[in-house]
């Protein structure tokens, strides 16, 4: 019988205590997602050493190598879900069968969409406002990335396919090494250490396809040699259902990973009536916003795999306790984050800020903005643990309304009566009247869920 279900791995999934399993498979990710962020902030900083221009053109290349990489997620939770729950129901073959199609359409899903931007790379930049003077350095670093881009889905298929089974410390150490690969040739390829070309730009690119490629060599030993977790066997079902089953999730899930950064680019265009300052501090904002959600963030990659296999399993009951046991968990630790952040305001705010209004302003967002930290966890765990439930449309949906029925509109009528602060409390707000929507509409339907099962075996 597969690994999988090692009665030390998989198994606690199903009949484990809860919150022991939970921590069990999110600390991993916690430090794995810490490694890369510090690793992703180095390699802004040996490009920033280039010049404005250089650094200028790597932002330029943020919003689509973000479509890209929001798909790859999409198909990872899809991945992830369909895998998870085949295990659950012990469903050995068809999980591996899963995990084959999954890496198969991921690649080729990529592939077209990086060739597609490949080819459309110069009107693309100028329509979203690259001048002459960047462009070169636009083509020199995403031409390379997009000729690559093969070799970053794999490890992200790759790890949800792990996740799914249970395993969080592998895909978190996979993570790492990537990071400290890129990290190393990051200054060797950019300014031509020893032996090394100096490429510049291309350098950048190119020490991030080369730790792709050293990820996607080290996850296709791990699945197929030494987890066996890969099968071109499907049994009952052949390539175009499995298929389905999985971009049935992953569609939905990449288009509601795309809806951030729309909101966000409508919140910063109404924070930019305020001055250059306002939306220099709430970059700021964005920034600490990011870093004070990390457990949150880890946990929307952990709890998945765990609804899922008991979701798959028929143990609604285990489902119902590990989502209430997740929220309650987050709202205090959420808790403790903020006020930890409001014991440190003045020193964060002046080593970010170099301008009083700037100052003034990132200390508004501290006092308001991450009180509702919490509750945005609990909307982010309710869409992850929606799609780990098979219904990705639920938590596209609920996406929606978050962002564009509650958090925007209520940011943008908060600005109106109180400025800034009212623009705070109004997302804030947002978010708070989104995660009782998101709770109640979650539980409604696990319990019909249940009470479906109930009847479909009486």
């Amino acid at each position: 019988m597969s690994s999988v279900h090692n009665p030390d791995k998989g198994n606690d999934i199903l009949n484990g205590d809860i919150a022991v399993t939970l921590k069990r498979m999110t600390i991993p990710m916690i430090f794995g997602m810490i490694t890369l962020m510090m690793f992703n902030i180095v390699d802004t900083f040996f490009i920033s050493l280039l010049g404005t221009e250089q650094l200028a053109a790597v932002s330029f290349t943020f919003p689509v190598t973000f479509t890209v990489i929001s798909l790859a997620i999409g198909l990872g939770i899809g991945t992830s879900a369909v895998i998870a729950k085949a295990l659950g129901a012990n469903k050995i073959e068809e999980a591996k069968f899963d995990a084959t199609i999954s890496l198969l359409i991921s690649a080729v899903f990529v592939f077209s969409l990086s060739a597609m931007g490949f080819a459309l790379i110069e009107p693309t930049f100028k329509l979203l406002g690259a001048n002459a003077q960047v462009m070169p350095y636009i083509y020199d670093y995403i031409s390379i990335w997009f000729l690559g881009s093969v070799f970053l889905i794999t490890p992200m298929i790759g790890n949800s396919v792990l996740r799914a089974s249970g395993d969080t410390k592998t895909p978190s150490f996979i993570m790492g090494f990537a990071g400290l690969i890129n990290a190393v040739l990051d200054p060797l390829l950019i300014f031509g250490v020893g032996p090394f070309p100096e490429l510049g730009i291309k350098g950048a690119a190119i020490a991030s396809v080369i730790a792709w490629a050293v990820a996607v060599v080290i996850i296709l030993y791990l699945l197929a040699i030494k987890k066996r977790l890969l099968s071109l066997h499907g049994g009952q079902q052949g390539v175009i259902s499995a298929s389905r089953k999985i971009l049935k999730i992953g569609f939905p899930a990449a288009g509601a990973n795309m809806l951030t950064p729309m909101a966000m680019a409508v919140m910063t265009a109404i924070v930019a009536g305020y001055g250059p300052e306002a939306v220099a501090a709430f970059g700021v904002g964005s920034r600490i916003e990011s870093i004070a959600s990390l457990v949150v963030l880890a946990l929307s990659m952990t709890l998945p795999p765990f609804v899922s296999q008991n979701y798959g399993a028929g143990k609604y009951d285990r489902v119902k306790q590990a989502y209430r046991k997740t929220l309650q968990f987050v709202l205090l630790w959420q808790l403790g984050v903020y006020l930890l952040l409001l014991i440190f305001s003045g020193l964060i705010s002046r080593t970010f800020g170099n301008e009083p209004e700037v100052v003034r302003v990132i200390e508004l967002f501290i006092y308001i903005m991450p009180l509702s930290y919490g509750l945005q966890g609990m909307i982010i765990l309710t869409n992850s643990s929606f799609n780990a439930l098979h219904k990705p449309m639920n938590a596209l949906i609920l996406s929606v309304v978050r962002l564009f029925v509650f958090y925007v509109p209520f940011a943008y009528v908060g600005s109106l009566v109180g400025d800034l602060t009212g623009l705070f409390i109004g997302a804030a707000i947002g978010n708070l009247v989104t995660a009782c929507v998101a709770y109640q509409w979650f539980n409604h339907n696990l319990t019909r869920m249940h009470d479906a099962s109930l009847k479909e075996f009486a």
